[in-house]
């Protein structure tokens, strides 16, 4: 999905570069013979460079991109505590770098008919580049998912005995009863208050070196992530008895399918609160005095987003020129609304699929492949001069 590249000591800045031709003019000519002049029109360059470059933060979502090379030092933009942590918990942060794959895949399909389709950039460190910057319902819906995947990763390693600190759940234990009645914990109940723990400690530590309203935003967009995954823990039981009567029941607590908690998540980026910082800086009041308050189950967001259908680099916004629309609907998916009214591009195609599918004693399905021709439409792209105004 994204390249590897590694981060840069603080001796390789440039600014420390520029440090260094400075002392060296200080005594001696440079090594490479440049000249004090040349040495101050390099920095005056770097400097206009950090002033006029707007600065996009690394973030621990891009170990979904390292795989098995995950190497704390190598990983850009984690904090002191993260680097503590992934360097205590080297099997962690392999699970929390497939549950980086798995959250991003989950995101990509809540949002695959819409106009801001969850994209990545590859050999980005941001991972979802400048669009993050903005304090939108999608930077909440992100932080949201991207927290919840770590919950769920974790969690699910500890179940599977993948990982040193934890397995399943040591609490359930002994005998306890639900609405059918008593029943005996056994099995292995999903460790699901390690994997909300460890996730805390783990992803909410960035925002806490900073205090300003994005980091509370994150903080408490983060948790909404984290109790989603916990919503859809479930009682799964195994009857013991004659004839498989429940005269007895052995039980555990398992998550479910993290598709649940994608779903749950998508309801609540439709439904997120508008809010500012109160005045004390410490919370969030509601944007507009008309709607309801935001509750600690809700996504909350500051900025409005943009409405995705330029290419516009400030915005991060790709644009739809070239998305796939669906001729037929009138939902987010029409060519329409996806197009934005710049109207769509037709080209028929032909496509194998499965036909005249037969069951065959026993046990197989058999198919024949069949062609058939179907048109496919694309957004156009936007005229030059629109497309101009927005990059």
């Amino acid at each position: 999905m994204f390249g590897l590249s590694k981060s840069r000591s603080s001796s390789g800045t440039p600014l420390s570069a520029c440090a260094q031709r400075h002392q060296w003019r200080k005594g001696a000519a440079s090594p490479d013979g440049s000249s004090s002049a040349s040495s101050r029109l390099y920095c005056t360059f770097v400097l206009l460079l950090l002033i006029f470059t707007p600065r996009v933060d690394s973030s621990w979502w891009y170990i979904g991109a390292l795989g098995a090379r995950v190497i704390c030092d190598n990983i850009p933009g984690l904090v002191n505590k993260q680097r503590q942590l992934c360097q205590r918990h080297p099997d962690i942060m392999q699970s929390v770098g497939e549950g980086a794959k798995e959250w991003i895949r989950e995101c990509q399909h809540q949002f695959r008919y819409h106009r801001w389709n969850c994209s990545t950039l590859d050999r980005d460190h941001t991972v979802f580049g400048r669009v993050m910057l903005r304090s939108s319902r999608e930077a909440a819906f992100v932080y949201a998912i991207s927290s919840a995947g770590v919950v769920y990763a974790i969690t699910r390693a500890c179940s599977q005995g993948e990982l040193k600190a934890c397995n399943c759940d040591p609490n359930k234990r002994g005998r306890d009863r639900d609405d059918k009645g008593e029943f005996d914990w056994g099995g292995c109940s999903d460790n699901i208050n390690y994997g909300i723990k460890f996730a805390k400690a783990f992803v909410d530590a960035k925002e806490k070196t900073v205090k300003d309203a994005r980091a509370l935003m994150n903080l408490h967009n983060n948790r909404c992530g984290r109790m989603a995954v916990k919503r859809f823990m479930k009682l799964e039981c195994k009857c013991h008895g004659v004839s498989g009567s429940c005269t007895l029941r052995t039980c555990w607590l398992a998550m479910s399918d993290f598709r649940k908690t994608g779903d749950y998540l998508r309801k609540k980026y439709n439904g997120a609160v508008e809010v500012t910082m109160n005045q004390d800086g410490t919370g969030f009041t509601v944007a507009n005095k008309n709607f309801r308050k935001a509750t600690k189950n809700d996504l909350v967001y500051f900025e409005n987003s943009p409405d995705y259908c330029l290419m516009d680099k400030a915005a991060g916004s790709l644009g739809t020129a070239g998305r796939i629309c669906n001729k037929s609907s009138r939902g987010t998916d029409s060519c329409e609304v996806m197009c934005c009214g710049r109207g769509y591009d037709t080209t028929r195609v032909n496509r194998i699929t499965k036909c005249e599918c037969k069951f065959k004693w026993c046990c197989a399905v058999e198919c024949r492949d069949c062609e058939e021709a179907v048109d496919v439409h694309t957004c156009k792209a936007p005229k030059r001069a629109e497309w101009a105004d927005q990059t």
